[in-house]
């Protein structure tokens, strides 16, 4: 009892997710024989309301030790019926108390039915000496408790199978169940109503074997509908006669008719030629000749003369009008008559059901209300399960799903999808009602202005208070340790590496040339203030009208504001600047020409282009991804600006071109066999809504690429991009965000070559190997959706994929044990306990749809099925071992292994990869990609 108090202080102010019972379960598990089989719920909640009366009893005064009337668990819980009846012929009445009610579930649709079969024990006549005698016994309450506990027996021993079965059979139970029937106190009209139900069951009873006589009409095994049959006899009759036999599909001489001789038999093969060229033998007379020739042959694949009438029905051969207007008057009649019978046995039925239903239903009866408060449902079967609860949320007027560690909000058709059973293997094994005419037991301390609960910590008695501020004190230490190690986790912001880096660079620069370099930085510095506040400026004018007027626009008012921001900028720092740049250009050249290679590369989309080959530069493969190809190209259409203008202008007017083509294709809506997003990580961006910064930012650094040394015009702008790089300070720009972007559009890739994969090895039937990576591109695809619905991939197509891999590795494990091989047994549940369980316990800790709930139920069901079968015992041990972890996903945490490690940042171009997949998947043909 102190632990449950603990535990449920803990529910009212405890700062945690979820609180964890495990303290209180630990101690309950000692009561029982065995603590690691799974309880019944009836002995479980037994034993607890034991457990806790013992404790009330313990703690009560001297003057109560024995006055159990008093202890909390006896007021809440328990009641007390009236057994009485005849046995033997003999009277006897007991009062009886009782905590948890059982009711039978076979053989009742409902739970009043359940009820009135529990009432009413039995009744039947026995005969002692020369008088006959009722035994029987009835049941009534004489106290019902506040909280009101119906236990719903679900099981049941299979005696040619030895082992206890499940009933799954559907029972319906009402959001408010009215008592007053089975008190004490209302015994004899109780006792009269039931006398007028049962004699109105009879007469439905009756009236329902007489409705079953026209339904089930004839003297056969099966009978059919009497006004059916009248219909159809009439239909036969004023059908028109044929004219030709339904026999005759013949060919015919025209000789003249004789008496059959039915002693002429010929055999079927006999030709049309070989009996008309028969000539009459000696002994034969003409009438057998003309017998032969007018046999009937059965030719029905040479037929060349098609019957000449064919009725589409049977019809009577001969029939007068007189004798089918005497039919049709008397089976019209008749068919109306049976019609107006069968009405009136149905409403006079439908009127005894709408009798019985009433019969409770007046004021007399409706005084003791019981509100539907708590179901407890089991899913499983009677060797192995998971339970969960649904509970009413009084303040809220909602049901909640109490499953393990998540509680949602639900709704009662889901519980009586869940709760009565009969369409699947989970049902309501316990049905938890409350005395609705004493709102005190679910009301709560309420905010007389707001409404709020006022359920807190300042409720809860003193030492209480003090327990909860400590968990929730441990609780925040938890949090704050489990941050500090995600901190760490981070690696150092690039900027900082990059100014260290720089800054030893220098370092170094410094101690060999200082006083060559030192008016030369001073010029550098002054002027790259200025190129730095004139470039942003241009960039962020040039990005904001083009998204404002459109492109050409854009770069036509780019092109003006160049040309006179150039006319301003002849100056003496401007020379410098240039004499600086042409200096370490100069520098860094390599000295030793000859070793420097030089080839033709063919870019997509660019053409062939002279590439030097420089120890620090050059990567062929980064070279020819779609951002870089876009790049190039950008610097081959400013190639005018930059003879004329030089390297800053060329940065200018290639920046702007390649930002145009971006924010036009991130306007383009995706295909199935196309995703923009791929091509280009601005377009990600723009899609997204990124910073303007960001976006810049991330451009700038792709000019900057060390990759573009393959000319002097690209090396040139790489320059100029690279020192307008390092000139954007911590203050200008958040790294955070800006490292935060990059991370989500990694782990995009990710997704995207995480499906891709999954998808090829779902064709090329390697179904283990494809749940590996779908789970985890579904899952990893799942945090990028929680910032919007166009940062991660089409969740839909990741799902779907996934439930098929499930289901045949589901099917397929099955199948090895279903074969009762060692071998096949031992990989079948290493494949559902490696791989099915882990995602299976994956998918029912997130919000599950529809297809998903559907895929999860057939697979359990599929290994459910297999406990009514006839198996070796060892077969019957593992299976009765692997179930309750099929069933009870959520019972323990277990991790998917990682998918082998792939390159989703790698330069590979995704897009012609994601292209041919998915119209492999469109054209169902399996496609191999490099």
């Amino acid at each position: 009892m102190q632990e449950l108090r603990c535990l449920f202080a803990l529910m009212v102010a405890s700062k945690r997710k979820y609180a964890d019972p495990s303290s209180a379960v630990e101690l309950l598990k000692d009561a029982f024989r065995s603590s690691e089989a799974q309880q019944d719920v009836s002995e479980f909640t037994h034993k607890l309301l034991d457990w806790l009366e013992d404790a009330f009893q313990l703690t009560a005064s001297p003057k109560n030790l024995h006055n159990k009337t008093q202890n909390p668990m006896v007021e809440l819980f328990y009641g007390t019926f009236l057994a009485e009846g005849i046995h033997d012929g003999k009277m006897f009445s007991n009062i009886e108390a009782f905590g948890q009610y059982p009711l039978q579930v076979n053989g009742f649709d409902d739970l009043h039915e359940c009820l009135e079969g529990a009432m009413v024990v039995g009744e039947i006549e026995t005969l002692h000496s020369d008088q006959s005698v009722r035994s029987g016994q009835e049941n009534w309450f004489t106290k019902l408790p506040p909280v009101l506990t119906f236990e719903l027996s679900r099981f049941e021993f299979n005696q040619s199978l030895g082992r206890p079965e499940k009933i799954h059979k559907k029972l319906e139970f009402p959001g408010i169940v009215y008592m007053d029937r089975y008190l004490h106190k209302n015994k004899e009209l109780t006792r009269s109503r039931r006398e007028e139900v049962k004699k109105l069951k009879e007469q439905s009873t009756v009236l329902q074997q007489r409705l079953e006589r026209y339904l089930n009409y004839g003297s056969g095994r099966c009978g059919f509908p009497l006004a059916d049959m009248l219909q159809y006899v009439w239909e036969f009759a004023s059908t028109k006669p044929s004219i030709v036999p339904p026999t005759q599909d013949t060919v015919t001489t025209s000789l003249p008719k004789s008496p059959p001789d039915t002693s002429l038999t010929l055999p079927v093969q006999t030709s049309l030629s070989e009996l008309t060229a028969a000539e009459p033998s000696e002994g034969t007379s003409p009438v057998g000749t003309a017998q032969l020739q007018r046999a009937t042959l059965h030719k029905p694949f040479t037929q060349s003369n098609p019957p000449m009438e064919m009725p589409a029905h049977p019809a009577p051969r001969n029939i007068t009008a007189q004798e089918l207007a005497f039919l049709d008057n008397c089976l019209q009649r008749w068919r109306a008559e049976v019609e107006n019978d069968i009405a009136d046995l149905k409403n006079k039925i439908n009127e005894i059901k709408h009798s019985i239903a009433q019969m409770y239903s007046d004021s007399l009866m409706c005084q003791v209300p019981y509100r539907l408060h708590a179901v407890l449902v089991h899913e499983g079967q009677a060797s192995a399960g998971h339970y969960w609860a649904y509970i009413y949320d009084h303040s809220a007027n909602t049901w909640l799903k109490y499953n393990d560690l998540l509680v949602a909000v639900s709704s009662w058709d889901e519980l009586q999808r869940d709760s009565y059973g009969g369409s699947r293997n989970a049902s309501a094994y316990c049905l938890m009602y409350i005395n609705d005419n004493l709102p005190q037991l679910v009301a709560e301390d309420t905010d007389v202005e707001t409404g709020q609960s006022l359920r807190s910590i300042h409720t809860l008695p003193p030492e209480l208070v003090e327990y909860v501020r400590e968990d929730n004190r441990h609780f925040m230490q938890e949090l704050e340790e489990w941050n500090d190690e995600q901190v760490r986790k981070i690696p150092q912001k690039e900027l900082v590496a990059m100014s260290a880096v720089e800054e030893a660079e220098g370092s170094a620069a410094e101690e060999e040339s200082f006083a060559s370099q030192q008016t030369t930085c001073c010029a550098s510095a002054k002027h790259a203030v200025m190129v730095k506040d004139q470039t942003a400026q241009a960039i962020e004018k040039a990005a904001t009208s083009y998204e404002n007027v459109g492109a050409k626009a854009a770069l036509k008012e780019s092109e003006t504001d160049q040309e006179t921001m150039e006319t301003k900028e002849i100056s003496e720092p401007e020379a410098e600047w240039e004499q600086e740049a042409e200096r370490l250009s100069e520098q860094e050249q390599p000295s030793d020409t000859a070793g420097t290679q030089i080839s033709e590369v063919d870019i997509p989309t660019v053409g062939k282009v002279q590439v030097r080959h420089d120890a620090d530069g050059y990567n062929e493969e980064e070279m020819l991804s779609p951002a870089m190809q876009g790049i190039i190209l950008a610097i081959a259409k400013c190639r005018p600006v930059y003879d004329q203008d030089g390297a800053e202008a060329g940065l200018v007017k290639a920046f702007h071109e390649e930002y145009s083509r971006l924010f036009d294709l991130a306007k383009e809506e995706p295909t199935p066999q196309n995703d923009p997003r791929l091509q280009h990580v601005l377009v990600y961006f723009f899609q997204n809504k990124a910073s303007k910064r960001v976006i810049e930012r991330t451009l700038l650094e792709q000019f900057a690429d060390k990759n573009l040394s393959y000319d002097e015009r690209s090396i040139s702008i790489m320059k100029v991009a690279q020192t307008k790089l390092n000139l954007i300070g911590p203050s200008d720009m958040d790294m955070q965000e800006y490292k935060e972007w990059h991370d989500d559009y990694s782990l995009f890739r990710k997704v995207s070559v995480y499906l891709l994969t999954g998808l090829e090895c779902y064709q090329n039937g390697k179904c283990r190997e494809s749940l590996t990576y779908l789970v985890h591109a579904y899952h990893s695809n799942l945090k990028l959706l929680k910032n919007g619905k166009k940062r991660g991939v089409d969740e839909t197509l990741i799902g779907y994929y996934r439930r098929k891999c499930l289901l045949e590795l589901n099917a397929h494990a099955a199948q090895l044990f279903e074969s009762g091989n060692e071998s096949d047994v031992a990989e079948g549940l290493c494949i559902m306990n490696d791989q099915v369980i882990p995602c299976m316990h994956l998918i029912v800790n997130h919000e599950l749809s529809e297809e998903d709930l559907g895929a999860v139920e057939m697979m359990r069901n599929h290994w459910c099925s297999f406990l009514g079968e006839d198996m070796d015992s060892n077969l019957q041990e593992k299976l009765t071992e692997f179930l309750p972890r099929l069933l009870d996903c959520s019972a323990e945490v277990r991790i998917l292994r990682e998918p082998p490690k792939i390159r989703p940042n790698s330069p590979h171009d995704l897009c012609n990869r994601f292209a041919a997949v998915m119209e492999s998947i469109h054209s169902t043909s399996p496609v191999t990609v490099k």
